[in-house]
């Protein structure tokens, strides 16, 4: 840590360069007044760090913190620190191209709000979404109804935007609320951002679908009388991605493939497992493609950088970040070791480790090393003792029986506290709490431990869970404050993912004897598609021949998504029995937004 640049200001000249003018106050609510974000919140960050917080996140967290309207170069202004991600408009002939309009349609109008106060109330005449995660599409319906206007996207975005949503979104949103503490009290005690920014706005989610996709490196586009050429990155940081130059503005938007951290290889909140060697390989065609044509660099998330050689620099460094992430890993596995034993033993290299923008304040090399690991060769390491071992509560109540019972567990992990082995401490402490969840002096002392561990964290998203841990140990569980599964979100699926998101609620055992097809003719996309319940599974087919279906419904595309979650079928045209319909949402599962992490 002594060791670290500490007097380097560059960081901080970058956060604050070409700075107009702040939101004052930085609140910002939702129709009926809930507020929905709110900056003004981290004004703590203005002092000394303290000993509850890692110095090198509490840096971070300062640079973060940081709001307002910003000139990145001529035409070109950055909306920062109303949202996880900034808002980047680019002025053309007649008026403004808005890239990635944050999570909420709240948030997204207040930003565009403060660039009118500043530059004019200039129209939106194009809308460009960098890739498929929420917080650069969610808010899009607050600065454009996306009528008459391009709106542009990498290849594949919707399929992505919304299965990673609507699939897996209610399990994601959950862990989502520990990974970015979106019930921890912004504090020197608590939250302090999540390292790529300060948190998740929770307004109105939105979704705009593109009209012209991005299918090609070299691609080039002009919108409103600006050129773009873009470079098409799927696989790194999103499963649909891109970067783009603005050529005559010189200026390189590098969507979320390279930013102020080491980013992701697998998102604690849940995601598919990232590329990194083919992340790393992008960067270096970004380096061949438009270095030399950009003054420059800025992207989704933190403060641009400025002058073709820090470009370079910059760029270089974050592909050998991840490039050596990924081959280290590699050539580890291939030794033998395991994805833990890996993760101890990564070092990264001491020009890398200097940097300020490798360090994992958002990823982590720890977290990042066993992605990469379960990219190739999965969840099993290969011995066969962890091929079948029991569920957590079961396997706790053995150990804590093993140990000599719950007291002689908490005496013990108390003594490792003590020692300084926080993390055996909470390895001991937590087969307590699963052996036997009602263990007060447990979960206490297990709180105590989390506290300690998150104060300790570099990283903000495991501060964040530690943090949120101890608070739900010692109170009770939050619900998500951001849905992601909203009106537009659902509006935007197709028939498919409509059927595979009512495939995945259903309750197996409870479906295993029933037999039934049910036929959809969507009217207004002259659609057919057939659901079969066969042995517990929800079997889908587009276009079905023959007959033999038990219902046959005739219905608009927008009906369908109401129908399945158990609207009313009234007015539809059918043939067969409506029963049957019953029959299909009887056996379907409600998830469960608030399901318990730390405790059985």
């Amino acid at each position: 840590m002594a060791d670290l640049p500490f007097h380097d200001r560059t960081d901080f000249d970058n956060a604050e360069r070409g700075f107009v003018a702040k939101l004052s106050p930085a609140v910002i609510k939702a129709a009926g007044g809930r507020v929905v974000w709110n900056n003004d919140v981290y004004d703590f960050l203005d002092g000394d760090c303290p000993r509850t917080a890692h110095p090198s996140l509490w840096r971070q967290a300062q640079l973060c913190a940081k709001q307002g309207l910003f000139e990145v170069t001529e035409g070109i202004y950055q909306v920062r620190g109303l949202d996880l991600s900034n808002m980047t408009i680019v002025e053309g002939e007649r008026g403004v191209i808005v890239i990635d309009p944050l999570i909420s349609t709240e948030c997204a109008a207040a930003a565009l709000k403060l660039y009118r106060e500043h530059r004019g109330d200039r129209p939106v005449t194009g809308l460009i979404y960098t890739h498929s995660h929420v917080d650069h599409f969610g808010g899009a319906r607050g600065v454009t109804d996306g009528a008459g206007i391009p709106v542009i996207a990498p290849a594949h975005f919707m399929e992505h935007a919304v299965s990673e949503n609507v699939y897996a979104g209610t399990a994601m949103n959950r862990r989502a609320a520990y990974m970015y503490g979106q019930f921890l009290p912004p504090s020197p005690e608590g939250q302090l951002g999540c390292g790529l920014g300060m948190g998740t706005s929770s307004g109105t989610v939105s979704l705009i679908p593109p009209n012209r996709d991005i299918t090609h490196t070299g691609q080039e586009e002009t919108v409103d009388g600006v050129r773009i050429v873009f470079q098409l990155t799927p696989g790194t940081e999103a499963p649909a991605e891109m970067n783009f130059l603005f050529p005559d503005r010189r200026a390189l938007c590098m969507a979320e493939n390279a930013t102020h951290n080491l980013h992701n290889v697998l998102t604690l909140r849940g995601a598919l497992v990232r590329d990194t060697r083919v992340w790393s390989r992008y960067l270096t065609e970004a380096i061949a493609l438009f270095a030399d044509r950009a003054d420059v660099a800025f992207a989704s998330h933190h403060w641009p950088t400025w002058g073709r050689e820090h470009i370079v620099t910059f760029l270089t460094q974050q592909r050998d970040l991840y490039a050596y992430l990924h081959d280290q890993t590699v050539r580890m596995l291939n030794s033998g070791m395991t994805g833990s034993e890996i993760a101890e033993a990564m070092q990264l290299p001491p020009a890398l480790e200097q940097v300020w923008h490798t360090h994992g304040y958002y990823g982590s090399v720890s977290h990042n090393v066993k992605a990469i690991y379960q990219r190739y060769l999965g969840w099993f390491d290969g011995n066969p003792a962890h091929l079948w071992e029991h569920p957590p509560v079961e396997q706790a109540r053995r150990y804590v029986e093993a140990f000599g019972g719950t007291s002689a567990v908490v005496a013990l992990a108390g003594r490792y506290v003590k020692e300084g082995d926080l993390r055996f401490a909470a390895t001991l402490l937590n087969h307590v709490v699963f052996a036997d969840e009602n263990d007060s002096a447990a979960r206490r002392l297990l709180a105590q431990v989390y506290t300690r561990l998150g104060h300790g964290a570099e990283n903000a998203t495991w501060r964040n869970f530690y943090l949120t841990g101890a608070a739900e140990l010692t109170g009770h569980p939050s619900k998500a404050a951001t849905d992601t599964v909203s009106p537009d979100m659902l509006s935007a699926l197709t028939a498919e993912q409509v059927f595979d998101s009512i495939a995945i609620r259903v309750d197996g055992p409870h479906a295993w004897n029933e037999r039934f097809a049910i036929d959809w003719h969507l009217t207004d996309l002259d659609e057919r598609h057939r659901t079969t319940m066969s042995n517990g599974a929800l079997i889908h087919e587009t276009e079905p021949s023959g007959d033999g279906a038990d219902l046959t419904l005739r219905l608009p595309h927008k009906r369908l998504v109401s129908l399945l979650d158990g609207g009313d079928a009234g007015g539809i045209d059918h043939d067969g029995d409506l029963a049957v319909l019953r029959r299909l949402t009887a056996v379907l599962e409600k998830p469960t937004a608030d399901f318990a992490i730390v405790t059985p």
